[in-house]
Parts: structure tokens; C-alpha cells; sequence
């Protein structure tokens, strides 16, 4: 599915951790390629149903309408070729296949922009984020409020349940954290702790 045109792409990413305005910045994005008349589509991962089945939703409530796919090689089976800018949304989600699609859109013509984590729960970089910042044109760094201490946040804290890598959740399991506050993993607290913090 080599499909050469006239056009040059590119990939954008914007990267950081949750509450920090990825997918915001993400849909600014995209509704200014829409305003200037050009053909958009968007793409999230079915796994993904914490606001909207079929919508990218900011924690600010700003939505898109987008579709939803498995894995990121579906999006090459769904993509309407014609199409100019592409959006995707929670990288983090797609696995690394997304790396190759990137690369195929880009090689197409298409503007990719790419919104996802770039570090896990534990601290570590986040794939397939590495590699498509590797591949990027142009990268934005995101920064949340740490909850603690109020600095700039660039990761995101666990509160509680699994030590799965990938657990879909809000504000409910994860928050802000500044370098200085984050504690690698799930903070050595107790679920009850959390839940007398959250009734005060």
C-alpha cells in the first residue's frame, strides 16, 4: 500500500502525560485543517471508552467525532486515501505497528498528527511514543500542574488497582505529578486512604 503523491507529509506529535492537553491541542489542530477546507479523519482505539465510544474527547469535554479502530494496521484498511490530515489519538493504545502507519501516511502525502502518552506509570518511555518522536517532524511537549505541589507535571501518577501497563482510567486513577512528587508505580497507600482523600 505504497501510495506516492505529488504532496509532502509529515508527522506531528504531541506528547506528555494525562491533564496536560494532548488531545485539546490535538482537536485545535484539526479543526483548523478543517477550516481551511481540507479533508480530516480521526482514529482512536477501541479500547478507549472512558468519555465516548466514537468521539476523541479532551478532559475539557472538547469532542470530535472520530472512528474507532482495534489496532493501529486497521487504519490503513478504513483511511479514505483522498483524505489530507490524519488524527490520531492515545498512541499509547495503538501498539507498535503504529510506527509503520505513521511512516506509510507521511510517505503518502498525508499530515499525521499523533497525541499520546510518552511515559508509562512506572516512569519509562511510553512505545510506541519513542519511536514516532524518533520519526517526527514536529514534536509538543504537554506539561499538566502537579496536584502536590502546584510545578509543572510531566508524569502521571497511579493511584491504585492493577500493575498491568495499560489500565484506561481518568481522574479516578490517575493524576498530575512533578518530578519531585511522582513515586514510580502505585503509591504505598491504601485504596481506603485514597477514597477518605477524595470524600474531603
Amino acid at each position: 500500500m505504497d501510495i506516492i503523491t505529488g504532496n509532502v507529509g509529515w508527522i506531528e506529535v504531541i506528547c506528555g502525560p494525562m491533564f496536560s492537553g494532548k488531545s485539546e491541542e490535538l482537536i485545535r489542530r484539526l479543526r483548523r485543517a478543517m477550516i481551511a477546507r481540507k479533508r480530516v479523519e480521526v482514529f482512536k482505539p477501541a479500547i478507549d471508552t472512558r468519555y465516548s465510544e466514537d468521539e476523541i474527547v479532551s478532559h475539557g469535554d472538547l469532542r470530535m467525532k472520530s472512528q474507532v479502530v482495534s489496532g493501529a494496521g486497521e487504519i490503513l484498511d478504513r483511511i479514505d486515501w483522498r483524505s489530507e490530515v490524519i488524527g490520531i489519538d492515545e498512541a499509547n493504545f495503538m501498539g507498535p505497528q503504529l510506527v509503520d502507519v505513521a511512516q506509510k501516511l507521511a510517505d503518502s502525502g498525508k499530515q499525521v498528527i499523533i497525541a499520546g502518552l510518552d511515559t508509562d506509570y512506572m516512569g519509562r518511555p511510553f512505545a510506541p511514543m519513542p519511536d514516532l518522536l524518533a520519526h517526527a517532524e514536529s514534536i509538543t511537549k504537554t506539561l499538566a500542574i502537579c496536584v502536590r505541589c502546584g510545578n509543572p507535571a510531566k508524569h502521571t501518577q497511579r493511584l491504585r488497582g492493577s500493575e498491568d501497563l495499560i489500565v484506561v482510567g481518568a481522574s479516578d486513577i490517575y493524576e498530575a505529578r512533578c518530578r519531585r512528587c511522582f513515586e514510580p508505580g502505585i503509591p504505598k497507600q491504601t485504596e481506603m486512604d485514597f477514597i477518605k482523600a477524595k470524600q474531603r
